[in-house]
């Protein structure tokens, strides 16, 4: 008898299963170093495999066009990759694809990484497929096969759509979150894991089954949960905390890759756990051995034990697709800090919103939420981009990183009413639980009594209240950095009306209401920023909904 359902297709009972992907991809030319030569591009590639292969590991190496018609490369792949791993493609852009497709070349170099000429959003729909037809032909022409998998920093809705109409393709994958880095900004998805894209915007869960593109997506580089939302905070782009073995202080920290693992595979997950290992061979294997042979290892090992699944990108596609007929709801928690800083977090992802949670000696509060909406499109989804840059986003209720600076950290935090004043309510670690296949708890001893659940279900979140003195003086507080630009056009009692880049949402409140904070009301020594928003509760709950969506035709 099989596992009662929920609607999204996650088994009731079923031990979530954790899952890795090792993911190379290939480029033939660096223009960027020129100490990076085409034959230190192939040597890198085939030292990855060697690794691979050693390890008896499956891995997705997924080539860049250059690459592609390179028939040296055509030789290793042939010769070298095993037969568990998989070929896929890696969808930047360049000049002998473009060409070969009929177009211009725009760019300085043969492959140029400004997001207008290397990425897809640069072209217009009809040439995105051009480009496709190109790559799709001459990948068949050589290996007998379309690929199954098309991977990229950031790929558009048009042309993953295109893909999986005409090609079959059964997966994808994209960078994890990031501002600024390379001049690409992704911020504000489904955080980790895998969702399926809508239509209208390719970084973006949908909502319903029929306007969702049903090739999964996953994200790239393994983040950190804790430390890579704040990296670089106050500046203008972010720094780099992932299991990249080039990333100092993640994946070349041993130290660092330990945590990551143990969390990934011990800590709760709901629907699955997911990680993403490898490297794109332009960094060289100089620099990046010892520390992608040692996570090879420790990735083995784990295999080995029974404790992760380890396989190529089209497989985890293929098992997705299998099991979950929307995106399914998940979780990243790290109850463990690797410097040691008493620091831990939840990441809780649906299709409809994502929500971290963080505590650390300062104190605890939410530090981000983002709402999803499916019929938002995404940037250049009708025409092509013209900036050097790229930039997507979600819709926020709280950002963490846009509305803070150092000393001034948005979020949402419990208060208590001393008097005159207000102050910050200590909230202790918290306990996790599982509590169905989309939902999940956090309960939270608070000083000087009583405690604080948290439950996150798909479609909402419920802040309770439990054995507090005194049930009146307690309330939540949004607030964010002097200057800070916040989507809030109106704040009524059940709603937060909202407008993010023209593109109008509402956040409404079932239980507890919504009030405009005074800055007269705060002291002058307070961590709340001029103005902010009291969120109160109802009989000690909070229920913050998120599924309330701005309808348009989906095309």
């Amino acid at each position: 008898m099989s596992a009662p359902e929920d609607k999204t297709g996650c088994p009731t009972t079923a031990r979530a299963r954790r899952i890795v992907n090792i993911y190379n991809f290939i480029r033939a030319y660096e223009p960027r170093y020129p100490a990076v030569s085409r034959d230190v591009l192939l040597e890198t590639t085939a030292r990855q495999i060697r690794g691979v292969r050693e390890h008896g590991l499956p891995a997705t190496f997924a080539l860049q066009y250059d690459a592609l018609i390179d028939s040296r490369y055509q030789e290793l792949l042939r010769r070298e990759l095993p037969g568990n791993c998989e070929i896929g493609a890696w969808w930047e852009i360049v000049q002998p694809q473009v060409e070969k497709a009929g177009l211009g070349w725009r760019g300085r170099y043969p492959w140029d990484w400004h997001a207008h000429v290397g990425f897809s959003p640069g072209y217009t729909p009809n040439e995105r497929e051009k480009l496709v037809d190109v790559y799709m032909r001459d990948f068949k022409a050589i290996f007998g096969f379309f690929p199954a998998t098309a991977g990229s920093w950031f790929i558009d809705a048009h042309t993953l759509r295109y893909m999986s109409e005409k090609y079959g393709i059964v997966a994808s994958c994209n960078c994890k979150d990031q501002i600024g880095t390379d001049g690409y900004t992704l911020w504000g998805g489904y955080w980790n894991q895998g969702y399926y894209p809508s239509k209208r915007n390719a970084y973006i869960p949908a909502q319903e089954a029929d306007a969702q593109i049903p090739v999964p997506i996953f994200r790239m580089l393994g983040s950190d949960p804790i430390y890579q939302y704040e990296s670089g905070l106050g500046t203008a782009r972010q720094g780099l905390i992932s299991l990249e073995p080039v990333s100092r202080a993640g994946g070349a920290n041993p130290e660092w890759v330990s945590w990551f693992l143990q969390g990934m595979t011990e800590e709760p997950c709901l629907a699955f756990a997911y990680i993403q290992a490898g490297q794109e061979n332009a960094f060289t294997w100089e620099k990046m051995d010892p520390a992608y042979t040692r996570q090879l290892a420790c990735i083995a090992q784990l295999a080995a034990e029974g404790r992760i699944t380890v396989e190529t990108l089209k497989q985890t596609g293929t098992w997705f697709r299998a099991r979950f007929p929307l995106t399914p709801s998940t979780a990243v928690t790290a109850t463990q800090d690797w410097k040691h800083e008493e620091r831990k977090t939840v990441w809780y992802n649906s299709r409809f919103y994502r929500m971290n949670l963080l505590w650390e000696p300062a104190g605890f509060r939410v530090r981000d939420i983002q709402m999803f909406d499916q019929d938002r499109p995404e940037p250049n989804l009708d025409s092509p981009l013209t900036s050097t840059a790229c930039q997507y986003d979600a819709l926020p209720v709280v950002d963490g990183f846009y509305w803070s600076k150092p000393g001034e950290l948005a979020g949402i935090r419990l208060v208590r009413r001393d008097g005159a004043t207000r102050q910050i309510v200590e909230v202790g670690p918290p306990k996790i639980r599982e509590t169905g296949t989309a939902s999940l708890s956090i309960c939270c001893p608070l000083k000087p009594a009583g405690k604080l659940e948290i439950q996150c279900t798909e479609g909402q979140a419920a802040f309770h209240l439990i054995g507090i003195p005194d049930p009146a003086a307690y309330t939540f507080v949004l607030t964010w950095s002097r200057n800070s630009r916040v989507p809030f056009d109106r704040i009524e009692p059940t709603a937060l009306v909202c407008t993010h880049q023209g593109f109008p949402y509402r956040v409404t409140c079932s239980q507890g209401h919504f009030e405009r904070l005074s800055p007269s009301g705060l002291d002058e020594d307070s961590a709340f920023g001029e103005a902010g928003i009291l969120i109160v509760p109802e009989d000690q709950v909070v229920r913050i909904n998120f599924t309330q969506r701005n309808r348009f035709p989906v095309p």
